[in-house]
C-alpha cells in the first residue's frame, strides 16, 4: 500500500483517509489528525433530502451543516481535494426503513446517482479548543468513544423527518465546566455551547453508565455531566422517520477533512 501512511504518522486530514480508505484503521477517530475538522456523515436519496435539509437548518446545534454534496457527486472538494465519501470513514452504517440492516468500512457498491450527502460538524473538532485550554476530557484519557445519549427533548420536525435529541456527555468539574461553556460557545458550527449541565435525569437519561451510543466513561463524585448536542441526532431521527435507504457513519467513525479547526471559530 505505497503512499499510506502508518497510524502514528497520520498528522493531517488526508493521511487519515488514505488509513480509511485502504483498510488501515477502523475504530473511532477521536484525536486523529489533531486541529482538522471532523464531520458526522448522513447519505439520503435525493427524495429526502430537501426535507433532511429543513431538518439540518431547524436544528442547528444538533445538525450543523458544513457541506452539501450534488446528487450522486461523492466528492467534496471544499472538505478536501481528494476525498471520496464512499470509502474516507472508518466505518458506515447501512439502514433501510429505518433499520440498521449492516455495517462496512466501504459504501462503494452502494452507490447510487441520487444519493446526497450531509457533512455534520462533530464535537471532536471543538475538543481540542477544550484541551487547549486545560480541560482534561476523560473519555480521550480513557482511550474510549465518546459517551451520546438519546433524550425526551424532541428536535424540531421538517418533513418525514423528527426524532430526539442524542447529546454527547463530558465529566467536567464546576470550573471546567463554566470554562467549556466559554470555549465552545466560539465554535457553533461544531455543536456550539453545551444544551445542559449536570441532573441528566430532567432531559430523559436514566443511567449515565449505560451510554445509547459510545463508550461509558467514569464519572467521579465532584463532576458534573456536561451534555452537547450530537451529530448521532440524525441516525435517532432515521430510527423514528424510516427513510427507504439511508447510510451514515458508525458513531465515532468521523470524516477527518483538510479544514483546520480554528478555520471555523467564529470570534
Amino acid at each position: 500500500m505505497t503512499g499510506v501512511p502508518p497510524v502514528a504518522l497520520a498528522g493531517t486530514g488526508r493521511e487519515a483517509r488514505l488509513l480509511m480508505r485502504h483498510g488501515r484503521h477502523q475504530g473511532h477517530t477521536a484525536g486523529m489528525a489533531p486541529g482538522h475538522v471532523q464531520g458526522n456523515l448522513v447519505i439520503l436519496p435525493q427524495a429526502d433530502a430537501a426535507d433532511f435539509l429543513r431538518f439540518c437548518q431547524r436544528n442547528p446545534q444538533a445538525c450543523p451543516l458544513l457541506a452539501v454534496s450534488e446528487p450522486g457527486d461523492p466528492h467534496l472538494r471544499e472538505l478536501g481535494a481528494d476525498l471520496d465519501i464512499r470509502t474516507d470513514l472508518p466505518r458506515y452504517r447501512v439502514w433501510r426503513d429505518g433499520v440498521l440492516v449492516d455495517q462496512a468500512a466501504d459504501v462503494t457498491g452502494l452507490w447510487r446517482d441520487d444519493l446526497v450527502s450531509f457533512v455534520i460538524g462533530c464535537s471532536f473538532s471543538f475538543e481540542q479548543a477544550l484541551m487547549e485550554a486545560g480541560i482534561a476530557l476523560r473519555h480521550v484519557d480513557e482511550g474510549r468513544n465518546v459517551a451520546m445519549y438519546r433524550t425526551s427533548i424532541a428536535t424540531v420536525p421538517a418533513g418525514v423527518f423528527h426524532g430526539p435529541l442524542v447529546v454527547s456527555m463530558r465529566p467536567l468539574d464546576a470550573a471546567s465546566a463554566i470554562r467549556a461553556v466559554q470555549v465552545t460557545s466560539r465554535f457553533p458550527r461544531v455543536h456550539g455551547a453545551p444544551v445542559h449541565i449536570g441532573r441528566p435525569d430532567l432531559i430523559g437519561i436514566a443511567d449515565l453508565a449505560r451510554p445509547d451510543f459510545g463508550d461509558p466513561v467514569t464519572v467521579l463524585d465532584d463532576e458534573l455531566p456536561v451534555f452537547w448536542a450530537c451529530g448521532v441526532t440524525p441516525q435517532a431521527v432515521v430510527m423514528a422517520a424510516r427513510p427507504a435507504f439511508c447510510i451514515t457513519h458508525a458513531p465515532g467513525c468521523m470524516l477527518v477533512t483538510d479544514l483546520l479547526n480554528q478555520q471555523l471559530a467564529s470570534f
